[in-house]
């Protein structure tokens, strides 16, 4: 229960950063909707990793080149479902408001954390056998 929590303390700091990146650049760059997303997408991808790796997962394995890799790969992975479904609810379902595009990148968030949840936890983060917690 309490890694759900931390998870959802990193995780809901990450989409500050996502929907505030998001929205600033969508008012600043004119309303190009799709490049605000993957920007504010990557931005909180790169937050969310020191948030996990010091806070969520600290008592976790350590640090190394492959769990750095894995997550950004999966990582990635998310958020190529992010901007995707983020992409159907903006141009298949025409989610065009500032409103609506935010409603659209919420649900696109919230979709793509589930994955991401359990890819952390499973690859990523794996438990150190030789620690004791």
């Amino acid at each position: 229960m309490l890694e759900i929590v931390k998870f959802g303390i990193v995780g809901g700091s990450g989409v500050l950063v996502n929907f505030l990146i998001f929205n600033l650049l969508l008012r600043g760059l004119g309303g190009q909707a799709m490049t605000a997303t993957v920007v504010a997408s990557c931005v909180a991808m790169a937050t969310n990793y020191l948030g996990f790796r010091y806070f969520a997962y600290r008592d976790r394995a350590s640090r190394t080149r492959s769990q750095i890799i894995l997550f950004f790969v999966f990582s990635g992975l998310g958020v190529v479902m992010e901007i995707g479904l983020f992409w159907v609810g903006y141009h298949g379902l025409g989610l065009h408001s500032v409103l609506e595009s935010n409603v659209a990148k919420a649900a696109s968030i919230v979709l793509a954390s589930a994955f991401r949840f359990l890819v952390y936890r499973t690859w990523v983060f794996q438990q150190d056998a030789h620690r004791t917690v």
